[in-house]
C-alpha cells in the first residue's frame, strides 16, 4: 500500500506541474499582460509604454523563467527604477533592500492582488472559507438523502417505488442549478409570488419572506433563513446523481448470488438488504461522492453569483473578469490540488472498502 500511495504521489505531483504550466503560460500571454498594464497604469497607454512597463516588472521573460520564479526554484526579477524597486518579489511599501530574492509557492507566497491590493493568500484563504462552510453543509444534506434515495430505488428494481425516485432523481440532475435557483428565489422568497405570500397572510411567518433571496449576510451570519436556499440548490443538482449510482449499485447486488442464497434460506428481507447488500452496494458510490468535492469547489460559481455569496466560485470570476493574474493562477492550484487529492482518496478508499482488490 505505501508504495502504491508513493506512485500515486508521483504521478499527482508530475500532473500538478503541468496543469498548473498550462494554465500559468495561458494566463502569461500577451494580450492578457497588455490589459494587465492598462489595468494598472492608463487604458490610453501606447504599445511602447505598455511594453516598458511589462519589462521592468519582468513579465516579458521567458514564461519557464516566470514559471520558475512563481514556484519559488528561481530569484524572483527584481530591477530599480528612479529609486522605486519593481520585480516579481516587490510589495508596495517595500525598500529594495527588504526585498526578498525568492518569493514562490515554495515559500508560501501566493503572489499580489492586483484588484483587492493585497497579498492572494489572504484573499483566497477568506473565499475559501466561506466555499468550505457552504460544502460541508450541502455534502451534509446531499450525501445521505441521495444514498437513502439510491438504496430504496434499487432494493426492489421495477417497482413503483423504484420508478417514482429515479424520477426525481433524473429531474433534479437534468434541472440546471440557475434554473432551480431561480425557482427557489420566486416561490420561496418572493414578497409577492409563491408561498411566502400566503404563509404570511395566514400567520404562520412574521417576516414578508420564508427565505432570503441573498447569502450575502451569511458570510457574516449564517442563518436557516438566508443560507438554506444556495445549499438546497447545489445539493438538489449533484443529490440526483449519487442516487443513480447508488441505485444501480443497489440492484447489481440484489441480483448477485449470494443475496439469493440468503433470500432461499429464508433470511429476512430487511436483514438481507442491511447485513448483506448494503455494504457492497455503498462501494461504486464511495468513489461517485469524492468527485462531488472537485465539483463543489469549483462547479458551484453560478450559485454564489446568484445568491451573491462571495466563496470561491465567485473570486474565479471576479479575478477572470479582471485579470487578476496571481488570483487565477492560486485558484488553478487549489483547484488541482483538490483534484488530485480526492482522487487519491477515492482510489486508497476504494482498495480498502473492496475486499476483491489487493495491492501487491
Amino acid at each position: 500500500m505505501g508504495l502504491f500511495i508513493l506512485r500515486r504521489f508521483g504521478v499527482m505531483l508530475l500532473t500538478a506541474l503541468c496543469l498548473t504550466y498550462i494554465v500559468f503560460f495561458m494566463t502569461n500571454l500577451y494580450p492578457n499582460l497588455e490589459k494587465l498594464a492598462k489595468t494598472q497604469g492608463n487604458f490610453r497607454m501606447t504599445d511602447e509604454a505598455v511594453a516598458s512597463f511589462l519589462e521592468d516588472r519582468g513579465y516579458l521573460q521567458s514564461t519557464p523563467r516566470k514559471y520558475m520564479e512563481w514556484v519559488g526554484l528561481a530569484p524572483g526579477y527584481l530591477t530599480e527604477k528612479d529609486g522605486v524597486p519593481l520585480g516579481k518579489c516587490v510589495r508596495p511599501g517595500m525598500e529594495t533592500a527588504d526585498v526578498p530574492n525568492y518569493c514562490g509557492i515554495l515559500q508560501g507566497d501566493w503572489g499580489w492582488s492586483t484588484v483587492s491590493k493585497a497579498p492572494v493568500a489572504d484573499v483566497l484563504g477568506t473565499r475559501l472559507a466561506n466555499t468550505g462552510y457552504l460544502m460541508w453543509w450541502v455534502m451534509i444534506l446531499m450525501v445521505p438523502s441521495a444514498l437513502i434515495i439510491g438504496v430504496l430505488a434499487g432494493m426492489r428494481e421495477g417497482s413503483k417505488l423504484d420508478r417514482s425516485l429515479s424520477t426525481v432523481s433524473i429531474l433534479s440532475t437534468a434541472t440546471p442549478e440557475y434554473v432551480s435557483g431561480v425557482i427557489f428565489i420566486v416561490f420561496l422568497a418572493s414578497s409577492r409570488y409563491g408561498l411566502s405570500p400566503w404563509l404570511n397572510e395566514i400567520g404562520l411567518i412574521e417576516s414578508k419572506t420564508l427565505f432570503k433571496g441573498t447569502a450575502a449576510k451569511a458570510m457574516e451570519e449564517p442563518t436557516f433563513a438566508n443560507f438554506f436556499l444556495p445549499v438546497l440548490t447545489i445539493a438538489l443538482y449533484g443529490m440526483g446523481y449519487i442516487a443513480r449510482m447508488t441505485r444501480a449499485s443497489m440492484a447489481e447486488v440484489m441480483t448477485a448470488q449470494y443475496i439469493r442464497t440468503a433470500r432461499l434460506k429464508g433470511v429476512n428481507f430487511r436483514n438481507v438488504v442491511l447485513k448483506h447488500a448494503l455494504r457492497n452496494a455503498l462501494i461504486a458510490p464511495f468513489t461517485v461522492i469524492m468527485l462531488q468535492v472537485p465539483w463543489l469547489l469549483n462547479g458551484v460559481v453560478i450559485v454564489e453569483n446568484l445568491f451573491n455569496y462571495k466563496g470561491f466560485g465567485w473570486q474565479l470570476v471576479n479575478a477572470a473578469g479582471n485579470n487578476d493574474i496571481d488570483v487565477l493562477l492560486a485558484v488553478s492550484v487549489v483547484s488541482v490540488v483538490v483534484v488530485l487529492l480526492t482522487q487519491l482518496i477515492s482510489d486508497i478508499g476504494y482498495v480498502y472498502l473492496n475486499p476483491r482488490i489487493r495491492i501487491s
